[in-house]
């Protein structure tokens, strides 16, 4: 189960602005570093969202490579390199600390796809009133 990092009323507009801050940079550090881990050669990797925790020293990335091709050993590759990445992300983003990344598969595409063939089904289109 993934911590959570933020309060029963939701992350605040600083982890909020924080966590936009580094999915920006570390994606541009993505486009344009040769990660030399084998399992990230000539694959594109989606960000979808990094959230912060309040203290701003730790991040958790939301991560799937492109085509859901190989998610586990992706995203097992980008917490390998993770230390190297935040390295990289030091020098992008003017914070007072660096946050300690860590990266989990993003299994949102697939359950937004999964939902989407659901709501296709012939009897589920006819309950909604759909022809």
């Amino acid at each position: 189960m993934a911590k959570r990092f933020s309060s029963p009323k939701g992350p605040s507009q600083r982890q909020l602005r924080a966590g936009e801050l580094i999915r920006h940079a570390l994606v541009e550090v993505m486009q344009r570093e040769t990660l030399r881990e084998p399992a990230l050669q000539g694959v594109s990797v989606t960000i979808s969202e990094v959230r912060v925790s309040p203290d701003l020293k730790k991040a958790t990335a939301y991560a799937s490579p492109l085509g859901g091709v190989d998610q586990g050993e992706v995203v097992g590759a980008l917490n390998k390199v993770a230390p190297y990445l935040r390295k990289l992300l030091g020098a992008k983003i003017n914070l007072k600390y660096t946050p300690e990344l860590s990266f989990h598969s993003d299994d949102t595409f697939a359950e937004a796809q999964k939902i989407d063939a659901l709501l296709a089904r012939p009897d589920v289109a006819r309950d909604l009133g759909k022809d």
